[in-house]
């Protein structure tokens, strides 16, 4: 009987303590983003019980009904919850130590940003949103060492250690896949990006020929798109400003167990701008499908189409610029941008040490202008310029590309090592054909040149093909012979051939003869990053590698000999400090970088832009940015660069160019702004913010210069509900300025052009979120 009552007060007991223990599920999300986080862990406070999210963030795990979970995950800050009876919804707030960056840019996977040892930027999700930016370079001019000169209507050229230029250095990816073809360079490229569906922005400087391939030299710029939302999310905002601006953005996304889908696009367009004949409009949009078919296969596909028409107004002469006169010179320029894009993208992990994925890539593109730029002035037999006529284009730029690219990924325990091998191969037809017109001068009431018409084609000066093969490979493996110390050193190889079929006989007005040319490049990078104690620096050396582009090869020139391929050789130290409490973070990098053959825009007597090599070229700067949080409610960030590009052996037309600066090469430009967002009052924010471009030369002989220029920037927002109300107040002051400023000289006289920079103008914006 006694055995018995005992068994009996055991059952009580356990009964009440095992109805207590059940099992707790949930999804946990990024609070920014809504993307699930996957690999997140989960663990029962106190004890050593726990679990990692899946793919679509779920996790499930038997814990106590007074339990308390901790969650983790790279990128994030830490959370306790307390176990509940229901599905758990687990925000995770992005970690703003930024140490803990993490970014897939800088060997092609997922890593923390101090384990990669090159000068690599971040602009994360809140910095998009709470920027509210109208073109790409109100985010990346934040990032020290970028200068993105805005041409208006998006049109841009770029300046990453290097000066501005409209020249082939610089690559643009989408989910790390180029946008264009190497071949095929447009300076405007960043024209065919959908800002509305980027989750970040990655930044690397400097040479990455070793993993990316050509055209990665002066920087790599790649738009990391939003994945489809754990639940059903989205946003619509519509805005306007006071100088013309209208745009409407969308984004809707949602996840039904295995399948997640998200749509995101925006509408653009100007009217009646600061200048006559300005006008533009952009649709662009992006459709991407996530399948996690298992819990180690994940299928994902992506299409995004551009549609882009401008009024290609082009510069302001020194008379216009001088007098604030902004009546057109041309009323019939114009670009258009067609692009259409799509990936697909199969990932699988064999264990938890091997990852294997191939992407199958599409792209159909065409650019059809009546350029500004290639208006010139006609010479008659005597050598007089004419009063009434002058010369110009209408040309067609298209290429379709067809691309395959595996890659596959192994953790070893030995020395905590890792190596990425990869594979890819492009086949890329391209056309070009261009049509001679006459065009009409005639002189305005102030005694100004304006260009009013053109004739119909008058002959065509440009029909060619050329099919573009690209085979490349490559290799990256990492190790850590000693605590803190991480090496690494990788390979690449590429395999260019131009079949190049020219439909008119060769000369210098048609391009070149049919023949076909091959280029290839081993591109090799050592370095290492070492961190102590919220402490790191690194160091490399690197090699990049751009043949030159088809109209650069067989193109109409008036060199003797074709363009050569550029390569560069660099040499980069830098390194990052977090103090305070990780609420300081201080980076930094120092570069040298020195190019052969480096390409280089010249202006002609007659108005025209042609490209050079330059023989020998050197590149020298130092980069620094700050970010600073002395409480929640502050954010202080600055940023700049100093820089001095110079050629060590140039001649052209009998002039030596070598010792002297480049043209159009700030010594300086950086930027700053201070951020407040109150804690009492949820949902408020508002910023300054200063940008800074210091004197340059126009011109390569050193006799022209341009002093620069300030703006200020005001943002604010209220976001209450479901609801976001906000304002930007951009160039506040009303600066007056030139984004990029040049000169041609011809006889001893100089001709100066000027790009205007945005007046003062105040946008309006008005949002809605739906979902969690």
């Amino acid at each position: 009987m006694k055995t018995l009552y005992s068994s009996i007060l055991l059952l009580l007991i356990y009964l009440p303590l095992h109805a207590q223990t059940h099992t707790v599920t949930g999804k946990i999300v990024d609070a920014v983003t809504k993307e699930p986080v996957e690999g997140a862990s989960v663990m029962v406070k106190g004890t050593t019980e726990g679990v990692t999210t899946d793919a679509s963030g779920v996790f499930a795990l038997s814990a106590d009904a007074a339990s308390e979970l901790v969650v983790t995950a790279t990128g994030h800050r830490p959370q306790t919850v307390r176990a509940t009876g229901r599905a758990m919804d687990i925000q995770l707030i992005p970690n703003e130590n930024r140490l803990q960056d993490v970014v897939v840019s800088g060997n092609r996977t997922l890593q923390k940003r101090i384990e990669s040892p090159i000068a690599i930027a971040q602009i994360g999700k809140q910095a998009i949103q709470d920027t509210k930016a109208q073109r790409l370079d109100f985010l990346l001019n934040q990032v020290s060492g970028v200068n993105m000169i805005n041409l208006g209507n998006e049109q841009h050229e770029m300046s990453i250690r290097q000066p501005m230029s409209t020249n082939n250095l610089f690559l643009y990816l989408e989910d790390g896949v180029p946008i264009r073809t190497s071949a095929v360079f447009n300076h405007n490229a960043l024209i065919e990006m959908n800002m509305a569906a980027a989750k970040s922005i990655e930044v690397i400087k400097g040479p990455a020929s070793s993993l990316y391939g050509a055209e990665a030299i002066g920087g790599v710029v790649n738009l990391i798109t939003q994945a489809p939302p754990a639940y059903t999310d989205g946003t619509i905002g519509v805005q306007a400003n006071n100088q013309g601006y209208r745009r409407v953005d969308a984004q809707v996304g949602t996840t039904i167990g295995k399948v997640g889908f998200i749509a995101s696009g925006y509408y653009a367009e100007q009217h009646d701008g600061p200048i006559q004949y300005s006008d533009f409009h952009k649709s662009a949009s992006t459709y991407r499908l996530d399948y996690h078919i298992d819990d180690r296969t994940t299928w994902t596909s992506s299409v995004t189409y551009v549609d882009y028409f401008s009024d290609m107004y082009g510069s302001l002469d020194s008379t216009h610029f001088a007098t604030k006169n902004y009546s057109a010179q041309t009323f019939f320029t114009y670009r258009k941008v067609y692009a259409f894009r799509g990936r697909s993208t199969i990932s699988h992990s064999w264990n938890d040490h091997s990852t294997t994925t191939a992407t199958f890539m599409y792209r159909n593109n065409s650019v059809i202008q009546n350029p500004s730029y290639q208006i010139g002035s006609y010479t008659s037999g005597n050598g007089a310029i004419s009063a009434d006529t002058a010369i110009g284009n209408i040309n067609d730029n298209a290429f379709k590309s067809y691309g395959l690219t595996v890659q596959h990924i192994q953790r070893f325990k030995f020395l905590d090592s890792k190596l990425v091998v990869g594979l890819s191969t492009e086949l890329n037809p391209q056309t070009f054909n261009e049509s001679f017109i006459w065009v009409k001068k005639q002189k305005n009431d102030q005694g100004l040149t304006n260009y009013v018409g053109y004739s119909d084609p008058d002959s065509v000066i440009a029909n060619f093909k050329t099919l573009v093969t690209d085979f490349g490979s490559y290799a990256d493996y990492e190790f850590s012979p000693a605590r803190g110390l991480r090496i690494v050193a990788a390979l690449r190889y590429d395999a260019f051939q131009y079949d190049f079929i020219n439909y008119l006989q060769g000369s210098k007005v048609t391009g070149g003869p049919s023949t076909v040319t091959n280029y290839g490049k081993v591109a090799p990078k050592i370095g290492f990053t070492y961190n102590v104690k919220g402490i790191g620096f690194y160091g490399n050396y690197s090699e990049g590698y751009v043949p030159p582009q088809i109209t650069d090869v067989f193109g109409k020139t008036s060199n003797s000999t074709y363009l050569q391929p550029q390569t560069f050789h660099s040499y980069e130290i830098g390194g990052w400090l977090s103090l305070v409490k990780n609420r300081l973070y201080i980076d930094w990098s120092a570069y040298l970088m020195n190019g052969a053959d480096e390409i280089i825009n010249v202006k002609l007597p007659n108005g025209i832009s042609q490209s050079e090599n330059a023989g020998r070229t050197r590149h020298r700067g130092l980069e620094y940015g700050l970010t600073y949080r002395p409480c929640d409610d502050w954010l202080i960030r600055l940023s700049g660069s100093n820089a001095k590009h110079t050629f060590v052996d140039y001649v052209s037309s009998g002039v030596d160019y070598s010792g002297r600066e480049m043209a159009d090469a700030p010594h300086f430009f950086g930027s700053a702004q201070v951020t407040y967002k109150p804690h009492y009052l949820k949902g408020f924010r508002i910023s300054a913010e200063w940008q800074r471009v210091g004197k340059y030369y126009m011109d390569n002989l050193q006799q022209y210069a341009y002093g620069g220029f300030n703006v200020a920037n005001l943002r604010a927002g209220y976001a209450i509900s479901h609801v976001e109300l906000w304002v930007n107040a951009l160039n506040v002051f009303d600066e007056y300025y030139s984004t990029i400023s040049q000169v041609s000289v011809s006889g001893g006289k100089a001709s100066y052009t000027y790009q205007l920079g945005d007046p003062r103008a105040v946008t309006f914006g008005l949002s809605y979120h739906f979902g969690k």
